[in-house]
């Protein structure tokens, strides 16, 4: 039976919405496995407008779902209108967009950050319902605001933010790029993809693996299209 997922982007871009080779790379796995998808982001606007070029901030506003559309190929869905009961599954593309404009942790870089009450009440409805959810590159940050104390999880082996999530009191576990790292309890799987990738191809390998151990979690799910 056809699975079908939900991908959430914060933008268009590394620096300031969701990383697009971690996107695309994510997209084409699903296709791969025959999943449908539904690309998805929050309609508001972002924190801030960076030139990627020069690093610089530029004196505009740009609205996440938009800029995410251009990743998505016009084919987007506002969160808001976003129902988890339609998906079998959620992933979550990373970028430095990504904490900053799903979650905080790139602004205040401390166990005071927390998630945008849409996104978090989102993943709360997939735990709720028993589904996988997979996490990539800084995306994995939002995994101890959500699930249990003893939630396994990774950002690669950046040790200065694995003792904030350890703080948080998630466990921390070293991977490296082309891996992942299971949490069969909780239906959470994550990999750190830019964390510790040079390139498209090292990225790819850990993202491939992770789509695919999503989808296979997804068969064991409560709810199933």
């Amino acid at each position: 039976m056809t699975k079908k997922v939900a991908v959430v982007l914060s933008g268009c871009g590394c620096f300031d919405g969701a990383e697009i080779h971690e996107s695309v790379l994510t997209l084409l796995a699903l296709s791969k496995n025959g999943a449908d998808y539904e690309v998805i982001a929050p309609n508001k606007d972002q924190y801030h407008v960076i030139n990627h070029a020069t690093g610089k901030e530029m004196p505009e506003k740009r609205n996440i779902l938009v800029e995410a559309a251009r990743i998505a190929r016009g084919e987007i869905k506002d969160l808001a209108r976003a129902n988890p009961e339609d998906y079998d599954a959620l992933i979550f593309p990373g970028g430095f967009g990504a904490a900053k404009n799903l979650f905080d942790f790139a602004l205040k870089q401390d166990e005071s950050y927390e998630v945008d009450p849409d996104v978090i009440a989102f993943i709360k409805a997939f735990k709720q319902a028993q589904k996988p959810v997979g996490f990539i590159c800084i995306a994995p940050m939002m995994i101890p605001l959500v699930y249990p104390s003893d939630v396994k999880m990774t950002i690669g082996n950046e040790q200065s933010v694995a003792k904030i999530v350890q703080a948080k009191g998630a466990q921390h576990i070293n991977t490296a790029v082309d891996a992942i790292c299971i949490d069969e309890k909780n239906k959470v799987v994550s990999t750190s993809a830019y964390m510790l990738g040079q390139n498209p191809y090292e990225v790819s390998q850990g993202i491939e693996k992770l789509v695919n151990k999503v989808l296979e979690m997804s068969k064991s799910s409560v709810h199933s299209l």
